[in-house]
């Protein structure tokens, strides 16, 4: 396993190095320009003089290679020195925002905590829900319990997030007051009153991504499940006494959860996705918000950087889900 992961780790150098090239190039293409949203009153030679210190004066090979330096040695240097303490700081210009020039790291390491605060519980409580629905489903087919969870499943996978989260403004914070229609990040938790708060600042976004991901996992998990039910090695473990509950825990769900892995493995950076349209919606000062805000703006740096950002996440995430298969049956060696 150990030989297989590195290199599954080699073999991601050269995947995220194209995936880099293809995303700078296709940013290059696009139309737009960062000088547009500067008055119409600055002289061109000016203007000129500015488009040279963003670093457009340079054929975009140049500039795609000082963007590579940039981003794999100088801002993860400028990281790990502000994280230790110690000067590990490497020598060269760091990745600056077009929009407020303020290097690109740092920004994402502010806005990260907000996503991470509502992508990763919406993800935790969708799981939570899910895997005992789908199992739920799967043991009792067709059941009043089963049409319930294939009901939730289908209008939590139907409905779209940002008409979720629109409807349980107009619910929650419009028509009883229950619940803040925006989340506030300045909100620090230091007492259980702020606590409170911001656990009702975050449940909306959260509920309205957890549905749907509980929507998508549970039906895996219950087909999964159900496949399981059927197979020769559960009536045996039926013959030889054990019990049904013992027999769904300890054998089928096992066996089912390999292919839910990679859902939900693989649903880790599309939540990231998705939570753009719910931090917008909920005014989540996070990394989706950020990533608008840039593109509004045409700043190039920050789009790249944060494209760039989910594309790792999709490697790094794909690379856990095949560790997770060896882990979860024995039978699966990358040998």
């Amino acid at each position: 396993m150990l030989t297989y992961t590195m290199r599954r780790l080699a073999l991601a150098v050269p995947t995220l190095l194209l995936i880099s090239l293809i995303v700078f190039l296709l940013l290059e293409l696009a139309p737009g320009d960062p000088m547009a949203q500067m008055p119409l009153t600055i002289p061109p030679e000016v203007r000129e003089q500015m488009r040279i210190a963003l670093g457009l004066g340079e054929p975009w090979y140049v500039r795609y290679v000082a963007w590579l330096h940039m981003v794999f040695v100088v801002e993860p240097s400028h990281m790990l020195a502000a994280a230790t303490g110690v000067d590990l700081a490497a020598e060269g210009s760091r990745l600056l925002s077009w929009q407020s020039r303020a290097p690109v790291a740092e920004i994402i390491a502010q806005r990260l905590p907000q996503t991470l605060w509502v992508v990763g519980l919406s993800y935790l409580f969708g799981i939570l829900v899910a895997v005992p629905l789908g199992v739920a489903s799967a043991r009792r087919p067709h059941s009043w319990l089963d049409t319930i969870g294939t009901f939730i499943a289908m209008a939590g996978f139907s409905v779209p997030t940002f008409f979720t989260g629109v409807l349980l403004i107009v619910i929650f914070s419009v028509t009883l007051g229950w619940l803040p229609s925006m989340y506030d990040t300045t909100l620090e938790v230091t007492d259980w009153d702020s606590l409170r708060r911001q656990a009702a600042q975050l449940a909306m976004p959260v509920t309205v991504l957890a549905l749907y991901n509980a929507a998508q996992i549970s039906r895996y998990v219950r087909a999964a499940t159900l496949d399981n039910l059927a197979q020769d090695y559960v009536r045996a473990v039926r013959a030889r006494g054990m019990s049904e509950r013992a027999v769904l825990y300890l054998h089928v769900l096992r066996n089912a959860m390999i292919p839910v892995v990679t859902v939900i493995a693989l649903g880790v950076p599309n939540i990231f996705a998705g939570a753009i349209i719910t931090e917008q919606i909920f005014r989540v000062n996070g990394i989706g918000e950020l990533l608008i805000s840039a593109i509004h703006a045409n700043d190039i740096p920050m789009v790249q950087t944060l494209t760039f950002l989910f594309a790792v996440l999709i490697v790094l995430f794909n690379l856990l889900a095949d560790i997770l298969y060896g882990m979860l049956d024995p039978r699966i060696r990358y040998d």
